[in-house]
């Protein structure tokens, strides 16, 4: 499986001559899901999903499908007739030839007074998972977790508990869009060996445009 990092928490799996992306947002590159095969949508906040993003990857393949929560499901599915499916934690289905189970129900609180909207995450393969806007530690082993390193509903004690929590082999930033430089090297420094400590995994984070080949 090759994972190439988009801008912010958008990224894309290739695999057997397919494309699957996930999360291609306002702030991810316009033509982030250009060429997928298959589209997944953790929530509906405008950092995840974004209609142009949607509509320019369906537009370049006309057999391109989105997978993604109820929330989303209603606010496209008349743009895309017949493309758009419903999904929920507990969920499993095939999609771009990759095998997704979802997990979560809810997005991480931001602040007490603002309701809580909904969010799922994707186990890819059995292997990676993309948690969205939550902190889901997913029922099973993780080999690869994109880690939401800075946002505003979380707190670096928060991500390093759980990356302890899920325990994966090795972790990539994502949800980072909103971070300098300076900001970069602080949160990769601290999730390196000058850290606290993340559970014996590996971090690192890839620059959007980056590719990584995953065992």
């Amino acid at each position: 499986m090759k994972l190439t990092k988009k801008g912010h928490a958008c990224v894309r799996l290739e695999k057997g001559g397919q494309t699957l992306v996930i999360d291609p947002g306002a702030f991810s590159e316009q033509d982030a899901a250009v060429g997928a095969d298959a589209i997944l949508v953790t929530h509906e906040h405008l950092d995840h999903f974004d209609e142009d993003r949607l509509r320019a990857a369906l537009d370049a393949n006309p057999a391109a499908e989105i997978w993604t929560l109820r929330s989303v499901v209603d606010r496209i599915a008349a743009a895309f007739p017949g493309r758009v499916h419903t999904v929920g934690n507990g969920d499993t289905f095939q999609a771009a030839g990759f095998d997704i189970e979802v997990h979560g129900e809810l997005h991480a609180v931001i602040h007490p007074d603002l309701p809580r909207i909904t969010n799922i995450g994707f186990l890819v393969d059995g292997s990676l998972f993309h948690p969205g806007d939550a902190l889901t530690v997913p029922d099973k082993s993780v080999s690869t977790l994109l880690l939401p390193v800075h946002a505003p509903w979380n707190k670096f004690s928060e991500v390093v508990d759980y990356l302890r929590e899920v325990g994966p082999r090795q972790a990539y930033s994502i949800h980072d869009g909103l971070l300098n430089d300076a900001g970069h090297g602080v949160y990769n420094r601290n999730l390196g060996p000058s850290g606290p400590g993340i559970g014996g995994a590996e971090h690192r984070r890839i620059v959007p445009g980056e590719s990584v080949e995953l065992a």
